[in-house]
């Protein structure tokens, strides 16, 4: 099926938003004549103004693709016309021809070579004519939209609690865009789903780090998302730019992660590049609350992530304990988990290693999900109370005051 972009307009507020990051092919979004059904618009509006409305195609243009010469439906994304003749989209790493996880060109996970340019697959039309190579050149150099450079003065999952009371900046932050989630309550979605910010390289990144470290005067140097891991031969290279650039002995190169993607040889590697610090963010315990909490609708795909990040925590912290910093975030939010969740989350948490920092995250109205209430204080200090009481002996929790612990 093919479909067409179309503002509803009895629920747009007129936020502007669509125009800030969506990187949509058409002059405006919901133009029909240039639309080509891409979905970014869709995925990123908080109003959910946008609907896509199924299309018939009757003009067709002719591209290559590897050489080989396909007639295919004009409009369409080149990830759609590579489903169109055969190709295997994924959205997990490795189970198909192409890995295309954010699907809003922040990632660059997709990109394709057309005509000697790489490009996002997921956002980029077909045109008559087009030249399309799947397999990229040996010598590309991979790009991700990344924004924010910021000096940070609380830090991530994986920055250690004891730092979070110093008030002063304590880390050099940056946001890679693009994510595989589709979390309703997202808190940072203008960075999940922006897609129109300049493309960087692993380089030009690690430049940017470097510079708002010096900035900031600060040591720690933090890339969040969005989802960061997503296009990995791009953050394993900027990684290790980061410690080119910053060779000395007090550079700490964190990462924080949702961890879905997150495999044993990754996890390898990344410590390898230089990576020092760590959070895994885990989102639930029970597959109905990871999807709840996610967006996740396709329930195998969600138990795949689900399984990885948990995988990916207990690897972590059986093999790198003694080498990097470890954190681990937990979501609560009474209307998203349970209480008697968040108990089996820590027991399963403490079995692995009852020393690691637990970040409890307060979960607030945001993005979609602007009808739940953000937990109280009280509320969070009980979460501590059951999470020390479990045993976990470094339990901080997120509250609007600031933070509770250890």
């Amino acid at each position: 099926m093919f479909y067409i972009a179309e503002k509803d307009l009895s629920k747009c507020k007129q936020c502007g938003w669509c125009k800030e990051i969506v990187a949509c092919s058409s002059r405006h979004i919901g133009y029909e004549k240039e639309c080509i059904g891409c979905k970014a618009c869709y995925i990123a509006c908080p109003n959910e103004a946008i609907r896509m409305k199924e299309e018939k195609k009757e003009r067709y243009v002719k591209i290559k693709v590897n050489g080989e010469s396909f007639s295919i439906p004009e409009r369409i994304t080149i990830k759609k016309a590579l489903e169109f003749i055969g190709y295997k989209i994924s959205k997990y790493p490795g189970e198909g021809d192409l890995f295309a996880p954010c699907e809003v060109g922040g990632c660059y996970s997709c990109a394709v070579d057309v005509n000697g340019e790489m490009r996002p697959s997921c956002i980029t039309g077909v045109k008559n004519g087009m030249e399309i190579r799947t397999e990229l050149p040996k010598d590309y150099i991979p790009k991700r939209i990344v924004h924010g450079w910021m000096g940070h003065p609380v830090g991530g999952v994986g920055t250690p609690w004891w730092l979070k009371r110093k008030y002063r900046y304590i880390e050099a932050a940056a946001f890679a865009c693009g994510c595989n989630f589709r979390c309703p309550q997202c808190q940072n979605w203008t960075t999940t789903y922006c897609g129109k910010d300049i493309a960087l390289t692993p380089k030009e990144a690690a430049l940017l780090m470097t510079d708002t470290r010096k900035r900031y005067r600060v040591d720690r140097m933090a890339i969040s998302g969005g989802e960061c891991t997503l296009n990995r031969e791009w953050l394993i290279q900027y990684i290790k730019e980061l410690k080119r650039l910053n060779p000395d002995l007090k550079a700490r190169f964190h990462i924080d992660t949702n961890a879905s993607i997150l495999t044993k040889d990754y996890i390898d590697e990344l410590v390898e590049a230089g990576m020092t610090d760590i959070g895994p963010d885990l989102k639930g315990m029970r597959i109905e609350t990871f999807m709840k909490i996610t967006g996740i609708e396709d329930k195998e795909l969600a138990e795949k992530y689900l399984k990885t990040a948990w995988n990916a925590f207990k690897y972590i912290i059986d093999n790198y304990k003694d080498k990097i910093f470890i954190g681990v975030g937990i979501p609560y939010n009474k209307d998203l988990i349970s209480l008697e969740e968040i108990i089996k989350i820590g027991e399963r948490i403490y079995k692995i290693d009852s020393e690691v920092q637990v970040c409890v995250l307060d979960y607030r109205p945001e993005f979609r999900r602007r009808n739940i209430l953000k937990p109280s204080y009280e509320e969070m200090a009980k979460i501590w109370e059951i999470l020390k009481g479990i045993g976990l002996k470094n339990v901080i929790c997120q509250t609007e005051y600031g933070y509770i612990g250890p």
